[in-house]
């Protein structure tokens, strides 16, 4: 068993490495998205993050099914075309490339997010400066991870480091992100992960 507790950080991201590797929907997903991105300049900023990432580990930790309860990989990127047809352009085009991989694909533009977020919710978000900005807020410390291929080299975005992934501990962002939506998140994840560590708002 990898453990990758309380390691340097560079430790640390080999072991997410090796443990990521072993879900290989994941690993394909990952490697079409690295032959995507160098073709196509509007999807050079780009990430796979969140439950696709943490929920890999989680499994790897629990000796679970790599890829049980993962819903979706979520794939985020940033393109300061706001439009809707733009990005819709891309939701197609990489649907099709990815539809050998039997999951669902999540794949959205971080740059036109507070457009439908504040219409859908009627919030005052700001826009997002980046995608790493976007993934910065995704309301726990382990669900703000990104992921990429370079050259086969594994990228890791973490502004929060991996400490929290590797001891399955679920720590509040309060960026963008309220209270009753994080409780619900995080006991629905204990449900599943038993060895899950709350930490309270």
């Amino acid at each position: 068993m990898l453990d990758g507790s309380n390691k340097s950080i560079d430790v640390q991201i080999e072991i997410l490495k090796e443990i990521l590797y072993k879900n290989e929907k994941l690993v394909e997903t990952l490697k079409v998205l690295e032959e995507y991105a160098k073709k196509n300049p509007k999807f050079r900023n780009y990430y796979v993050g969140a439950g696709g990432v943490n929920q890999t580990v989680f499994n790897y930790y629990h000796g679970y099914d790599i890829n049980y309860g993962i819903k979706d990989f979520d794939i985020v990127y940033y393109d300061s075309d706001e439009s809707y047809e733009a990005e819709d352009i891309i939701i197609k085009d990489l649907e099709s490339r990815l539809s050998h991989i039997d999951t669902s694909f999540d794949i959205k533009n971080q740059g036109r997010v507070y457009i439908w977020y504040n219409e859908k919710y009627g919030t005052n978000r700001d826009k997002y400066t980046s995608v790493e900005d976007a993934i910065s807020s995704w309301g726990a410390t382990v669900t703000c991870v990104g992921v990429r291929l370079e050259n086969n080299e594994l990228k890791v975005y973490c502004p929060y480091g991996l400490n929290d992934i590797f001891s399955m501990v679920i720590r509040p962002v309060k960026k963008d992100f309220e209270k009753e939506s994080y409780v619900k998140r995080a006991n629905k994840w204990k449900e599943k992960w038993e060895k899950l560590k709350i930490v309270k708002w």
